[in-house]
């Protein structure tokens, strides 16, 4: 089988659990609040922690340890497929040689009965759950007004719905934003209520396909010349995106023409994929949250800096823990300061 490096080995550890199960095994897992069980073993749940086995009492926060503890694969197994590199291996003089390429789960894949953890084997393997989109509704009326009074420029809403990123939901009126791939077919869509606190990503949804706002999106419908943009911000949701253009259009913080994406959360999938199809983008603009997961993320992506080429900065928001809390604050203060000053006896 060969071997792999150390830093192949770091590099693997880096792929989140859920990552994984979201893309290749999304159809053997249902949605239970924030995270997901099994459908054939409730003990068993995965979330943006990592995944755990109630009844083995274990688990690990890493794809890497999911594909060796339950699937049965061996480590240089398991490295080589989430990297799609190939394993190491030595020749005949002593000179290090590569061998082919691994195909997507070629070994047989042991199913999580967590009772007995070989007892099982599956034929087939796991299959990227289909997307399912919600109903469109006749009209995006709520979302836009619901967008609006979180105070994202009228505008650059419109100009989603126009170019095909964003709509309104027929039955619970939530905003859908879209991901789609290299030739315009919708791969992701992230749900956020307009009168709750509810969010989640559509069933069958592949984080490698984030919300994108292209360069000179505030101007036109139109992307003028986006090859010679070298710079992605990066946000953990569409609405933060928006917020951060809207601050930018508006003139509360400098101007930026460059790419923006939403990783939906804090995944370098998106991410990852993103350069590996826009090359002439050089500089990373790290842009989550103020807090404990932004940090996290911020550190995932540092940590690629180097393998994925480019150079990697860090933008906090102004105010506030995220970019739409500092232009809600920005708003409230603008609100206050035009309200006429009532004389007092």
């Amino acid at each position: 089988m060969g071997w792999v490096t150390n830093e192949q080995l770091e590099r693997a550890r880096l792929f989140p659990a859920l990552d994984y199960i979201l893309q290749y095994e999304s159809s053997e897992y249902k949605r239970v609040g924030k995270g997901y069980r099994l459908k054939s073993d409730n003990a068993f749940a995965v979330d943006e922690k990592g995944w755990y086995c109630h009844r083995r009492c274990t688990g690990s926060k890493t794809a890497l340890d999911y594909l060796v503890d339950i699937k049965g694969y061996s480590l240089v197994e398991a490295v080589c497929f989430l990297l799609n590199e190939s394993p190491q291996e030595r020749s005949d003089n002593g000179k290090t040689i590569t061998t082919k390429k691994l195909t997507p789960h070629t070994k047989p894949l042991l199913s999580p009965n967590l009772g007995n953890k070989s007892s099982t084997c599956e034929s087939e393997p796991p299959k990227q759950q289909p997307l399912s989109l919600p109903i469109r509704n006749k009209d995006n009326n709520r979302v836009i007004a619901y967008l609006q009074s979180r105070g994202i420029n009228r505008d650059l809403i419109m100009a989603c719905i126009r170019r095909g990123v964003l709509f309104e939901s027929k039955y619970y009126h939530n905003a859908v934003f879209l991901g789609k791939n290299e030739h315009g077919k919708t791969k992701f869509a992230a749900m956020r209520s307009t009168t709750t606190k509810f969010m989640r990503d559509a069933d069958g949804s592949d984080k490698k396909y984030g919300f994108v706002l292209p360069p000179d999106y505030s101007k036109s419908d139109d992307i003028t010349n986006p090859a010679t943009t070298h710079a992605v911000a990066v946000f953990e949701s569409p609405i933060e995106s928006l917020s951060h253009q809207t601050m930018c259009l508006q003139g509360y913080i400098p101007p930026y023409d460059g790419w923006r994406i939403s990783l939906s959360g804090i995944s370098t999938l998106g991410l990852e994929y993103f350069l590996e199809h826009n090359p002439q983008v050089t500089h990373c603009i790290v842009c989550t949250n103020n807090d404990e997961a932004g940090d996290k993320a911020m550190a995932r992506i540092k940590e690629l800096e180097e393998s994925l080429g480019i150079t990697v900065t860090r933008s906090l928001p102004p105010q506030g823990n995220d970019w739409n809390n500092a232009l809600e604050i920005v708003k409230k203060a603008e609100r206050t300061q035009s309200q006429p000053h009532i004389a007092t006896r």
